[in-house]
């Protein structure tokens, strides 16, 4: 019962999804292929909410679920990271049409192959689990 609140904004964000079509194979590849803003327009959205979101999360000190403080890591080392890091997961969202949200959104609206792409997504995230001490972070 205490989880209810993260199965509602589950629930609306999966909508959202939806309304907006950034679960739709053909929006990605359009985007993927620069012949519509669509995609941008909902990613630029996006990022600016996820400033916004750090910016509320650093002035009012926040905290996570458990109660423990959210740390932001200086970015001195992390730009190589977080290109490798972005090359790989557009090459995954270009070859399978879907990030993670949508991958599942569309599982549930009965796209079923979809869940091959989510079960794959859980192998890799399971297997940088157990080689992520051996990389150079």
């Amino acid at each position: 019962m205490k989880f209810i609140k993260f199965l509602i904004t589950g629930i609306f964000f999966g909508i959202v999804m939806a309304k907006s079509e950034a679960i739709s194979w053909y929006r990605i590849q359009e985007m993927f292929r620069f012949q519509a803003f669509h995609m941008y327009g909902i990613i630029g959205v996006a990022v600016i909410m996820g400033v916004i979101g750090v910016w509320i999360i650093k002035k009012f000190k926040l905290r996570d679920y458990h109660g423990n403080p959210i740390v932001f890591y200086p970015k001195d080392k992390s730009m190589i990271r977080y290109i490798a890091g972005g090359i790989i997961f557009g090459m995954g969202w270009a070859l399978s049409g879907a990030c993670p949200g949508p991958m599942v959104v569309n599982i549930g609206y009965g796209y079923y192959a979809m869940a091959i792409v989510f079960l794959f997504a859980i192998i890799g995230t399971y297997l940088y689990g157990l080689i992520k001490d051996k990389l150079p972070h």
